[in-house]
């Protein structure tokens, strides 16, 4: 074996050995077996046989409950043997919580501690470098990029002060406000990708009020609660996505009941505000299997986002209030096609659009994604670092096959994408369309060294223009 084999194997069993005692000095909180409580929330447990944890309140309850009349005349009565006789009989273990034990586990806090921030205030990334790191996957959008670097910082600030002085800084949750495929989505998925904090992505389109079929609204905080990985503390100072929030706004409909409309808002905006909210551990529902904890909602970040469709005509109809006649008149037609209609969308509007007063309250921080246009697309299309072009580029020069695009065959794909109205997701599904008898015709060949996309054949007015391995003059062929 080499040095440098040696030296892996022996930097590799010490980073084991650390992860082993760093795994050592995590405590856990002992669960009630019967009742499901945590040692935090039951009190003090009773350790029986098997690693079975019972608390004094259920242990006191089985005993009265067989020393029951009840239950000895049922014991004692003829053709009915005794309990443990029975259990001795077919070789049944009274009761065995090892595999319950083993999967449900709760990280125990740390009592008379004032709750830690995630990280030191000078490791926090500073705005501009949030921006700087989001810019290399995220084309455009420089205002929203801005104030989710800044919310970002100031909210672990807000959290690091709370430990210094008696100054407390309000949170200022965020209401991301685009079309569909403009980046709301991928712009947080790309934050978590950045920070190494708790982050949960959740869905309003599933929450309903609390007693019918769906989602909880404490499922969400039981989402960043799972990223967390069990820590409470870690979670209490995460950050949460609620996207297409749009989707619970009030309903006009009178005739049926809102069950995920107003009603959620109204659920949501205690863990807006902060509380102290029960949670499930390891599951997204509550049931009397799982144990549940205290997780406190005012030191997370809330982040939501949706589409708003139909918000720029609410937009449109209260800018185009004034008179339609006389020297300050304004055409009716001046918004019809400006492209950043959303810029001027008030809390009025949002009210108009059926979210109601006290959750806009709640979110005070608005900001506006517009839609890319022509040469956003091309930069989409090649400047990120997962570009989809790169992606491309990177299944066939596997099979070692150089993937070129004409400069006029990107300007055609972004028209095509503009002309389908669903933002950056058209880029994909127009690529896929093209790229796929190319995909499946070039492993034949292993003498094509590669391949160019043209305008002809994105306008299926010919082929791309293939190139033979150690030929330097490209020679184009039909399209396959």
């Amino acid at each position: 074996m080499s040095d440098d084999e040696k030296n892996g194997s022996e930097r590799g069993s010490l980073e084991d050995h650390r992860e082993d005692e760093n795994r050592k000095k995590i405590k856990y909180e002992q669960i009630c077996a019967v009742c499901h409580r945590t040692q935090s929330q039951a009190g003090k447990m009773l350790v029986l046989p098997g690693n079975i944890a019972v608390c004094v309140d259920c242990l006191q309850k089985s005993m009265d409950a067989m020393n029951s009349p009840q239950m000895k005349n049922m014991l004692n009565s003829p053709g009915m043997p005794g309990m443990q006789e029975l259990l001795n009989m077919h070789n049944i273990p009274l009761f065995d919580a090892g595999p319950f034990a083993q999967q449900q586990k709760v990280r125990q806090k740390q009592p008379d501690k004032k709750a830690k921030p995630v990280f030191d205030i000078h490791s926090v990334p500073a705005p501009h470098k949030i921006k700087a790191a989001l810019d290399e996957y995220v084309i455009g959008q420089e205002y929203a990029k801005k104030v989710i670097s800044v919310a970002v910082y100031n909210h672990y600030k807000r959290v690091y002060t709370n430990t210094m002085d008696d100054i407390e800084i309000d949170k200022s949750n965020i209401l991301m406000i685009g079309p569909t495929g403009c980046g709301k989505t991928y712009l947080v998925r790309t934050l978590a990708k950045i920070l190494n904090v708790p982050l949960a992505i959740s869905d309003a389109t599933s929450l309903t009020e609390a007693g019918y079929i769906g989602d909880d609204i404490e499922s969400v905080i039981s989402k960043l609660l799972e990223a967390a990985d069990n820590d409470v503390e870690k979670c209490e100072q995460g950050i949460v996505f609620i996207d297409e929030i749009d989707k619970i706004a009030r309903k006009n409909n009178a005739n049926q009941r809102d069950v995920n409309g107003e009603s959620v808002q109204q659920g949501l905006l205690k863990l807006l505000e902060g509380a102290d909210v029960e949670v499930p551990v390891g599951a997204t529902s509550k049931n009397a299997m799982v144990p549940m904890v205290t997780i406190n909602t005012r030191n997370i970040l809330f982040i939501c986002g949706g589409a708003f469709p139909g918000l720029e005509d609410i937009i449109k109809e209260r800018l185009s209030r004034h008179s339609l006649m006389g020297f300050c008149s304004d055409l009716k037609d001046q918004y019809d096609r400006d492209p950043d209609i959303l810029s001027h969308v008030t809390t009025d509007d949002i009210r108009a659009y059926g979210m109601i007063p006290e959750f806009i309250g709640r979110l005070p921080v608005i900001c506006t994604l517009r839609n890319p246009d022509r040469d956003m697309m091309v930069r989409i299309l090649r400047e990120p670092k997962n570009a989809i072009l790169k992606q491309y580029q990177k299944l066939l020069g596997l099979d070692g096959v150089k993937l070129t695009f004409d400069e006029d065959a990107l300007y055609d794909i972004a028209d095509e994408a503009l002309e389908k109205k669903t933002g950056a997701r058209a880029l994909r599904s127009i690529i896929e369309e093209f790229m796929l008898d190319i995909m499946y015709e070039i492993p034949k060949d292993k003498n094509i060294g590669g391949v160019e996309i043209t305008r002809d054949y994105i306008e299926k007015h010919g082929g791309p223009v293939i190139t033979v391995k150690g030929q330097e003059l490209p020679e184009e062929s039909p399209a396959t």
